[in-house]
């Protein structure tokens, strides 16, 4: 009963390792052309005519390009930011 039940509390703790993995492996950083930046729980599909570009989630602007880039809000829905408007998708 005893072995039974630590397989039971290993294969609990692993499973819970790997969900923790996978949650945070999915987080991304995306800007556009226009320097705007917004912060995704998920990676979605974008079309490449959207012209955006997907970070991984530690990224970071360069300083020297400081001036260049601006944090946004995550819209409502699944979209992008374009001309200062959320477009959803």
């Amino acid at each position: 009963m005893y072995v039974t039940m630590r397989i039971a509390t290993v294969g609990l703790t692993l499973a819970g390792t790997l969900a923790l993995m996978a949650t945070t492996a999915s987080a991304a950083v995306v800007c556009n052309a226009e320097g705007d930046c917004w912060r995704v729980k998920e990676r979605h599909e974008y079309k490449p005519e959207f012209g955006l570009r997907v970070y991984a989630d530690d990224w970071r602007w360069p300083e020297a390009e400081a001036h260049r880039y601006r944090w946004r809000e995550v819209g409502h829905g699944r979209g992008y930011w374009h001309n200062g408007i959320w477009i959803e998708f």
